[in-house]
């Protein structure tokens, strides 16, 4: 298993925070937000991670991170020129992944969750998480039975089936790379990733498992200070803890 981080994109909706620098190295408590992620993977088992980069900010993403040695793991490097849409992550890291299993994480989004059972139990296919949300329209919204077995996906619908948004982590093996090549781009001019997990729906090849535990989105204001929150109490709360001891 391998994993990979995309990174890229513009950020317009965090203006002027992002005007000097990526999103993914604005700070989250103490840590930069990149870390997260990073940590989420490496936790889970994986130590062979790629980072994909927007060219303006790929330095300081160098500067910070290095080989990966500070995290137990070894780190690559892809830039994405343009933001062509989360899919276009498999195009990019199509020699990285090769014959392997990914796991594929946005680097903006932060879990307090441990997906290292699934991870290890993967055999194939395609596994995604779903979260409960208050407004799935701003997300890929996944629609399924009792059974789990999932019905649709469809990204940002105006009337949503469910109220279950897909999370910004996937599992899948190394048919993604070539799934995500099937995709036409999107009225948004993006590779949408709904479009590849649906390729591995339509082969009846796709799990889904619902998430308790902390997910943001970090990428608006109020996302981003919800998660600023959560981990300063968190951290707050482990300090009490091992004052106690």
């Amino acid at each position: 298993m391998k994993g990979i981080i995309l990174a890229g994109g513009r950020a317009t909706r965090l203006r002027p925070l992002t005007k000097i620098t990526s999103k993914q190295l604005l700070p989250v408590y103490n840590k930069p937000m990149i870390y997260y992620p990073i940590e989420t993977l490496v936790r889970s088992g994986i130590k062979d991670i790629l980072i994909i980069i927007a060219p303006d900010y790929a330095g300081q993403f160098l500067n910070l991170l290095g080989s990966g040695k500070d995290f137990g793991a070894k780190f690559s490097y892809e830039i994405q020129d343009e933001p062509r849409g989360l899919a276009d992550a498999f195009i990019v890291g199509k020699n990285f992944i090769g014959r392997d299993n990914v796991t594929m994480i946005l680097g903006d989004n932060i879990f307090d969750y441990d997906f290292s059972a699934d991870i290890a139990n993967f055999k194939g296919g395609g596994h995604v998480f779903a979260k409960e949300v208050p407004d799935p329209q701003r997300y890929g919204v996944i629609e399924f039975d009792e059974h789990n077995n999932v019905l649709s996906i469809v990204e940002k619908p105006e009337q949503p089936k469910s109220n279950f948004a897909m999370v910004g982590i996937y599992i899948l093996d190394n048919r993604a790379s070539d799934f995500a090549k099937n995709v036409r781009p999107s009225d948004r001019g993006e590779i949408e990733i709904p479009d590849v997990i649906n390729q591995y729906l339509d082969r009846k090849e796709l799990k889904v498992s619902t998430i308790h535990g902390i997910w943001e989105d970090a990428g608006t204001f109020d996302s981003l200070l919800r998660v600023n929150n959560y981990w300063a109490e968190k951290a707050k709360q482990q300090l009490n803890v091992d004052i106690a001891k």
